[in-house]
């Protein structure tokens, strides 16, 4: 998942024929991964007891009304169980059961809501018979947290609604009766009953078609044959069409987007082949992408087969298309190896930033590179004085808390930060196939912050005392802060860029060279400013570089904070427009809360655009919000 910042990069190359889902050949199934039974491997974020019983396949038979904004059908777990297991606990919060029945026998089997947690929603107890292997659950959700269903208005071509889900981090308990935990991956497969005019794609291979209609309706059949993490299971709906951009990549968008979306991704094929020249062959067959409308709540999100896209990276020049090589990164950094609880989100997120950074440089150059992470580094400082200590840990303490609390750029640049030490200490002759080896040695499998520095230990330190001590490992993963063997920025990768911030200060604008500068280049001039400026200052600013009427999202979220940092009117437009026309929690939750500290002048404005935009915002954003703004 991406929802920091974001990358700069430029290239092009052509498109080829379209592949259809069941044309790959599809790799063998992968045996269902072992549940970790270490105790940093125990979820505290899942009612689950996979000790006793655990889910191994989802199959789903749904039919989703978008008049009642409803799901309701059938799923249908395998289970493995010890001998003498009498239950399975699931994990839950809003949908609501009408039977649960032997799948085998047909026999209703007992079951029970437990009491609700605030962060957890509920455990569901389903009583297993002496023989029962496979339970059936119909059921039914009405308010799930992890779908948003928009209305045509909502959407890019205003004609359809369209609906799309966000599972990550344990969202899909809402509309998935499962074992909502990573550490219990599991294979899938779906059968997916929509309206006959709208299209439904989901993140495994796409069966054929089931051209049944029955009242104006048709059914989709999807799989998953390899186990992955429940919260990557995801689904959209809506008017969608697919364009190929190379033999195994494709983009999916409403037709209004989808020629600005394919132009802006034609470099996939060639990112696909580049990642796996640094990590292994890539193991999902297909790599799909779909540019969302713009209520998604974040930068990208690495679904299994089908990446899912905020439509706010579409620049037009290819200047904000890194978010790509992000989530094709998580096709091994998470997707392949996944941290087995929330505590380690940094195995997915930090090890997805660092390897980003390498295929970055080797497409696109070192220059490029250096720049992505003296901008990461510029995160994380911010991050490490904005957190409390402990929660500046790599491997945080989550216990009674919501596992959101850790997607911070603690797990994005300190994790990205800490391989980068590792990389500098061994050297990439031995640090490249490390990380092939992690990948490889764990693949579809849960992984913990232990498993990999004893991996480290064991293949990279190898009982060498002096090594042991220059890499620090302890001290990154389980302490707080930033230890003092992390590899500085490269000073010369913004050298111009930093002169024109220190020019800004005698009165000198970068005219001449903010016309050639890269988004980067643009956003490390605007972030890098001081945060007090005098309207007289932003005026010419925003005369200078049209920063009120600028198309670029990212770099128009650097101007906004700015402005809303110091009460510039003539902004306010701009913020308004903004705020209404996009989701991103990345830029729409800072700047509320932003407005929301100075009470005299920006909580006005929140209480006036709050209630107008609320309406596209996913329930991932609106949550913190609507207490301070009202629902």
């Amino acid at each position: 998942m991406l929802f920091q910042r974001t990358l700069l990069l430029t290239a092009a190359f052509g498109s080829v024929a379209f592949m259809t889902a069941s044309a790959v050949a599809a790799a063998p199934a992968a045996a269902v991964s072992p549940v970790l039974m270490t105790a940093d491997a125990a979820d505290p974020h899942s009612f689950a007891r996979p000790r006793e019983a655990r889910v191994t396949h989802v199959d789903l038979d749904l039919r989703f009304d978008f008049a009642a904004r409803q799901v309701s059908g059938t799923a249908t777990l395998d289970i493995d169980r010890r001998p003498g297991a009498r239950a399975i606990v699931l994990d839950s919060d809003g949908y609501q059961v009408t039977t649960v029945t032997d799948a085998a026998t047909g026999k209703p089997l007992g079951f029970a809501f437990g009491a609700k947690d605030q962060n957890l929603g509920r455990p569901l107890t389903i009583q297993l018979a002496a023989a029962t292997r496979k339970v059936r659950i119909a059921y039914s959700a009405s308010n799930a947290a992890a779908l948003q269903w928009l209305t045509p208005q909502q959407t890019a071509g205003k004609r359809q609604p369209f609906l799309f889900s966000q599972g990550e981090a344990i969202l899909n308990r809402s509309w998935i009766p499962t074992q909502d935990s990573p550490g219990i991956r599991q294979t899938w497969s779906a059968r997916i009953n929509v309206p006959i005019e709208l299209t439904a794609v989901m993140s495994g291979l796409r069966s054929d078609e089931v051209n049944v209609t029955n009242g104006g309706r048709r059914t989709y059949e999807f799989h998953m044959d390899k186990p992955v993490a429940p919260y990557l299971i995801a689904i959209a709906i809506g008017d969608l069409k697919f364009q190929p951009l190379g033999p195994r990549t494709g983009v999916w968008a409403e037709p209004a987007t989808l020629p600005a979306a394919a132009k802006e991704l034609e470099d996939t094929e060639k990112m696909v082949a580049t990642a796996e020249r640094l990590f292994g062959p890539y193991r999902w067959g297909r790599y799909d992408m779909i540019v969302l409308p713009p209520s998604f709540p974040f930068g990208g999100m690495e679904n299994p087969t089908l990446t899912f896209l905020t439509p706010t990276f579409i620049a037009g020049d290819k200047s904000l298309v890194s978010l790509i090589a992000h989530e094709l990164a998580h096709s091994w950094s998470g997707n392949l190896a996944t941290n087995a609880t929330w505590a380690d989100f940094w195995l997915n997120e930090g090890t997805t930033t660092y390897a980003t950074s390498r295929i970055v440089e080797a497409i696109y150059g070192k220059r490029v590179a250096d720049q992505q992470i003296a901008l990461g580094i510029d995160s994380l400082d911010g991050e490490l004085k904005a957190q409390a200590a402990p929660d500046t840990r790599l491997a945080i303490d989550l216990k009674g808390r919501n596992p959101d609390d850790g997607m911070t750029d603690i797990a994005y640049e300190k994790g990205a930060a800490f391989l980068r030490v590792l990389e500098k200490e061994v050297g990439r002759a031995r640090f490249d196939p490390f990380l092939r080896k992690w990948f490889a040695d764990h693949a579809f499998q849960p992984v913990t912050s232990a498993m990999f520095v004893a991996a480290v230990r064991r293949d990279l330190v190898r009982g060498n005392p002096a090594l042991e001590r220059r890499l620090q490992l302890d001290r990154w993963v389980y302490q707080p802060g930033l230890p003092a063997n992390a590899v500085p920025a490269d000073a010369q990768a913004f050298a111009e860029v930093d002169a024109a911030v220190a020019a800004h200060a005698r009165g000198t604008l970068p005219t001449a060279t903010w016309a050639r500068w890269t988004t980067d280049e643009r956003l490390r001039f605007l972030n890098r400013l001081p945060r007090q400026q005098t309207r007289a200052s932003l005026d010419a600013l925003d005369r200078a570089f049209g920063l009120n009427a600028i198309g670029n999202d990212e770099v128009r979220f650097a101007w906004l904070s700015l402005a809303v940092a110091n009460r510039y009117d003539a902004a306010v437009p701009a913020l308004d427009a903004f705020l209404k026309a996009q989701g991103r929690r990345k830029f729409v939750r800072p700047l509320l809360l932003a407005l929301n500290k100075d009470q005299s002048w920006g909580r006005p404005i929140a209480l006036r655009l709050y209630p107008q935009a609320r309406a596209l915002y996913h329930p991932l954003v609106t949550g913190e919000l609507d207490k301070l703004f009202g629902a």
